[in-house]
């Protein structure tokens, strides 16, 4: 969908990233009954950029949309049956000067099958992980990076035990 914000950008740093306002993904996180945390991870399409990885479903921002929104505009774009009563519990910001991303992190009641549709979600599909399976996949690039300090933050502020902030 174009929404005026597509298109490829510079930032400070030097990187090309797409969404000339920024960008933002969803990490589902469930707690299970034995307190081990899976992340919902979404397999990328072939025919995307750094495609064949595995990340969180997000993408560029509109003009004026929260990271929140932006966020669930996007996971629901690329993957099915993803519930309403997700609660808001973190933001981790990847500042690169004059262009983020931000992942967005929801606290999930339950594990839920989410389906796929779109071109942007890779025969893998979706897969809930642990962080350690997390981390043996091939990550997309920018969540690769990210990826220590998000699992730093939801290891010392889990989803099960994070006040809502919204």
């Amino acid at each position: 969908m174009s929404n005026g914000a597509d298109g490829w950008t510079h930032c400070d740093l030097g990187h090309r990233h797409w969404g000339l306002v920024g960008a933002a993904g969803l990490l589902i996180a469930h707690v299970d009954a034995t307190g081990v945390t899976r992340i919902l991870m979404q397999h990328r399409s072939a025919a995307v950029q750094h495609g064949l990885t595995w990340g969180i479903p997000g993408g560029a921002l509109d003009h004026d949309e929260s990271t929140e929104r932006g966020a669930f505009r996007e996971a629901r774009e690329e993957l099915s049956g993803i519930p309403d009563d997700l609660v808001v519990c973190d933001e981790i910001v990847d500042d690169h000067g004059g262009w983020s991303y931000t992942t967005v992190v929801a606290r999930a009641a339950r594990r839920f099958d989410p389906g796929t549709h779109g071109w942007e979600t890779g025969d893998g599909g979706y897969a809930w992980v642990t962080f350690d399976e997390a981390d043996e996949l091939p990550l997309h690039p920018g969540f690769g990076a990210s990826w220590p300090r998000v699992r730093d933050r939801l290891l010392s502020v889990p989803p099960s035990s994070a006040q809502a902030s919204r």
